[in-house]
């Protein structure tokens, strides 16, 4: 087997409980890039919060890609310009700012490389969020943004209990319309219905003329699902979630564990 191209989630996988890459981790990560494959990340977050990450590995030349925002995105690594995208307009954003409000959780989107938030008391997950990111935060109440952005995701972000009971009374055709998220006990991550890691994976693919059978993908979480099913070698962390390991081909050690060195060694490095 020849893997050619491998995908790789940023939280809970690449990076440990601390958001670091290991030394174990980035060494292994390199060393499958000096035999020629691509190294692609793919992230919930935004560019911004990708960034960093890239730089640290060498992956941030103009002729890399990195994926953003669940999918909603795919990126020129070594600026960020957007090569495809797949976005939320005005409408939805009024919309989920009235679930959220109907719901009684709190909400931010992202645009523009910025975290817009209306609520008035800005929750502490929503504080944490653009800091995790390298993203500006911006207080705005929703009467008055600019009708033209155009949003690569929002987010409803509250405590567990409070979200769980809050996505409990989203409408039906929501999630028919929109590809919601559970991507963390405080976090519901809304994209369009038609951004997703595979989607943006399978794109890139094409373009580079590599077949889904050359490719590994490494995650975590819901968010990881399409991508691992895309891809002819699926590994699912240590610390991964039920629906991730019962599609996945390996299961490696944790992200604490250095696990995407593990499974870089085992099907790239080390064959």
């Amino acid at each position: 087997m020849s893997i050619k191209l491998v995908a790789i989630d940023l939280d809970g996988t690449l990076l440990n409980s601390q958001h670091q890459i290991t030394p174990a981790v980035k060494d292994a990560v390199i060393q499958a890039k000096n035999k020629g494959v691509r190294v692609v990340l793919a992230s919930g977050r935004p560019f911004s919060g990708i960034s960093p990450y890239l730089k640290e590995l060498g992956l941030d030349n103009a002729s890399d890609y990195c994926i953003s925002n669940n999918g909603s995105v795919i990126h020129q690594a070594n600026d960020g310009t957007h090569l495809i995208e797949n976005l939320l307009d005005f409408a939805d954003y009024q919309y989920f700012v009235s679930l959220a409000n109907d719901v009684g959780v709190h909400m931010h989107a992202l645009a523009q490389n910025t975290m817009f938030t209306a609520n008035r008391h800005i929750s502490h997950y929503t504080v944490h969020d653009a800091y995790l990111t390298n993203t500006p935060l911006v207080y705005c109440p929703a009467n008055e943004m600019d009708t033209d952005l155009k949003f690569t995701k929002f987010m409803m972000v509250d405590q567990p209990e409070k979200l769980s009971v809050g996505i409990g009374y989203i409408p039906e055709d929501a999630f028919e319309s929109y590809s919601l998220m559970h991507t963390s006990p405080y976090f519901l991550e809304i994209s369009n219905k038609t951004a997703s890691k595979g989607a943006a994976l399978q794109l890139i693919c094409e373009k580079l003329g590599i077949t889904p059978d050359k490719v590994m993908s490494i995650g975590d979480q819901n968010n990881d699902v399409q991508m691992l099913q895309y891809a002819k070698v699926p590994v699912a962390m240590g610390n991964a979630i039920d629906n991730v390991r019962n599609i996945a081909k390996f299961v490696t050690t944790t992200n604490n564990e250095d696990g995407v060195a593990v499974a870089l060694n085992k099907f790239i490095n080390h064959q």
